[in-house]
């Protein structure tokens, strides 16, 4: 029913911009951002400062949340990956409940 999607960003700046979308439309309830180091192979092996995205939703966000981060991503393939939730704090898997849109519903701008 939950799950934390982890989306790797170019730039802060970037992610930023995804989070505050992805919060906005309630396609997540919160995302935090985290500075790191990757190292990864694209045209040979490439090391890179990224922002990582860990996003609280429920799992039938999952893939408006991976169609909005496509729209917004500078990368050509990004990192979308998704993991369950299979337990926590029942408060606050509420409050990321109540905090993300029902898939179907009718969001008026």
């Amino acid at each position: 029913m939950f799950s934390i999607v982890y989306v790797t960003t170019g730039s802060m700046e970037e992610a930023r911009q995804i989070a505050k979308t992805l919060v906005e439309m309630k396609l997540a309830a919160c995302v935090n951002l985290l500075p790191i180091v990757s190292i990864y192979r694209w045209d040979g092996i490439q090391e890179d400062n990224e922002v990582a995205m860990v996003i609280k939703t429920t799992y039938e966000q999952i893939g408006n949340i991976e169609k909005t981060v496509k729209e917004m991503h500078s990368y050509t393939v990004p990192c979308i990956i998704s993991f369950s939730i299979d337990g926590g704090s029942m408060e606050y898997l509420d409050w990321i409940d109540d905090n993300v849109m029902p898939v179907g519903t009718f969001r008026k701008n």
